[in-house]
């Protein structure tokens, strides 16, 4: 399997079902995918040094190597160790940006800044990630401390399913925070994986 495998992916666990559909849906055989916890969302001074150690791991065994990490909270820790190990990653902060694109979510921050956003991943697992993650469950009194700036959730959908949807606004409830959904499908993920397996990706910080 690596002898035919000319790219690897380096991905976030929550990124995982997209670009796997995206591999499907684009038939492209010679993409392998490795992909870190998810819940390195949460403990995002980690992220750096575990790609790295992916990226260290994968050398020789790739024609190429294309991360599917924004910057994600690093604070450009991540750019650093990817200038040092000279591969790409997704353009933006974060994957809400990429799965919106950049015009659109710039004008859901301007327009609300106090704005929580769940993509399809963090829907679905919005109990384990951030209730149980950041510990609401066993310390209540922290809800305040985590959500009180913010106003409204925005749940950047991927796949339109009601059931997602529904998901998303009861999060909104357990939140306190007004609701909205917008559909984005795949975003500009999909455009960097392309260019990625065509070895065309050039760096963005």
């Amino acid at each position: 399997m690596g002898e035919r495998l000319s790219t690897l992916v380096i991905a976030c666990g929550a990124l995982a079902h997209e670009i796997v559909a995206l591999r499907r849906l684009n038939d492209w055989p010679y993409m392998d995918i490795q992909c870190l916890p998810a819940e390195l969302h949460n403990r995002p001074e980690k992220i750096p040094a575990a790609v790295r150690e992916k990226i260290q791991r994968a050398r020789g065994r790739y024609a190429s190597i294309f991360v599917a990490y924004a910057d994600c909270g690093t604070g450009g820790l991540l750019d650093a160790v990817l200038q040092e190990e000279d591969v790409e990653r997704i353009p933006g902060a974060h994957c809400y940006e990429f799965f919106a694109g950049s015009a659109a979510f710039a004008e859901l921050s301007d327009a609300e800044p106090g704005s929580f956003y769940l993509t399809d991943f963090l829907a679905r697992h919005f109990e384990r990630l951030v209730i149980h993650g950041l510990g609401i469950d066993r310390h209540p009194e922290l809800m305040p401390q985590y959500f009180g700036n913010y106003r409204r959730l925005v749940y950047l959908a991927q796949v339109a399913s009601p059931d997602r949807v529904a998901e998303a606004r009861a999060a909104a409830r357990r939140l306190g925070l007004a609701f909205e959904c917008r559909i984005t499908g795949y975003g500009e993920l999909a455009h960097s994986l392309r260019r990625a397996t065509e070895g065309v990706v050039r760096w963005q910080n």
